[in-house]
């Protein structure tokens, strides 16, 4: 197993706004705007530097939508500021008639997503999001797992023309990916090679699945695994391959299992190599108040969660 150190931890959400500061810096074409959550957002540099490329909409996230698409139409490339919940389910009619529809080139970005915002709950949290997002035609997902990786895919999704729904979240995570790294939309990206068992896990659920690696080692599971940072276009070759070398297979998403990207591998698998396959995600339920860890625990997203996972998919080869 490939040890993975870390020496620091930082939310995604922050490496959101470096990245958005960078990418105006990079590209004048580039404006913001946020539904009043500037700060959690972590849009303040980019405001403070680019006044006039910012844009505060106030508690009107359909109009923050529609003046993006407006935005797009004229060159600029918009990206728009609110926690998930009021980035897709809020303004679902607007992002797929004027956004998706018309594939405006708006790159949607959504803070706070899934159960790790904690105890405001299940009101705020999302756990549908990607299955609203990755069921619209031309809609790009996008779920970085660290600081470093979201800084990257903030700034790839710049250079990308089309719709984008970048998700990140509010809890501190280790930071353990290059800080120079290239961000390739659509290409997963091998962790640890293995022989028994393929991890695919998105955002929050990649460290926890190195950790899970670990301790599969101990007990003698050579687990190989994947973080799916694009969740459409999936990497379809990357899963396939793995599959066929492990011979079963553990998704691993802060998410529900209902429409997430464990559905997205599972169809795959269907149609072209069916095999043992466990879900780690959350059952059909909503949220509810609570320490990131408390809900993360509560609702099945351990890393013991993830070796329970891969044992039984062994155990079924």
């Amino acid at each position: 197993m490939k040890k993975y150190t870390y020496t620091e931890t930082n939310d995604t959400r922050s490496g959101f706004g470096a990245g958005l500061l960078e990418a105006g810096k990079r590209n004048k074409n580039v404006v913001a705007m946020c539904a009043d959550l500037i700060g959690s957002l972590k849009m303040d540099a980019f405001k403070n530097e680019f006044p006039e490329r910012f844009f505060q909409t106030g508690i009107a996230e359909a109009n923050m939508i529609g003046m993006a698409g407006g935005l797009a139409t004229a060159g600029k490339i918009p990206f728009t500021g609110t926690f998930a919940n009021f980035s897709t389910a809020r303004v679902l009619d607007q992002v797929r008639q004027t956004v998706a529809y018309s594939n405006k080139n708006v790159k949607i970005c959504a803070s706070h997503a899934g159960l790790t915002l904690g105890e405001d709950g299940a009101t705020h949290q999302t756990m549908e999001d990607i299955s609203m997002m990755k069921n619209l035609p031309n809609m790009v997902v996008i779920n970085p797992c660290d600081y470093n990786q979201t800084k990257a895919a903030t700034l790839a999704i710049m250079e990308y023309e089309g719709p984008v729904y970048l998700r990140f979240g509010r809890p501190k995570v280790p930071i353990f990916t290059p800080a120079d790294q290239e961000f390739k939309i659509g290409e997963a990206l091998m962790l640890n090679e293995g022989a028994d068992v393929s991890i695919f896990a998105t955002g929050h659920m990649v460290w926890k699945a190195i950790e899970a690696g670990e301790i599969l080692a101990e007990k003698g599971i050579d687990a190989e695994i994947i973080n799916i940072h694009t969740i459409k276009p999936l990497d379809v070759d990357a899963v396939l391959k793995s599959a066929a070398k492990t011979g079963c297979v553990v998704s691993a998403e802060e998410h529900l299992r209902n429409g997430g990207l464990g559905d997205n591998i599972a169809q795959i698998l269907a149609l072209n190599n069916p095999l043992p396959m466990e879900m780690v995600a959350v059952d059909d339920q909503f949220g509810e108040s609570g320490t990131p860890d408390q809900l993360m625990t509560k609702y099945g997203l351990d890393t013991k969660d993830i070796v329970a996972a891969a044992e039984r998919a062994v155990a079924r080869k």
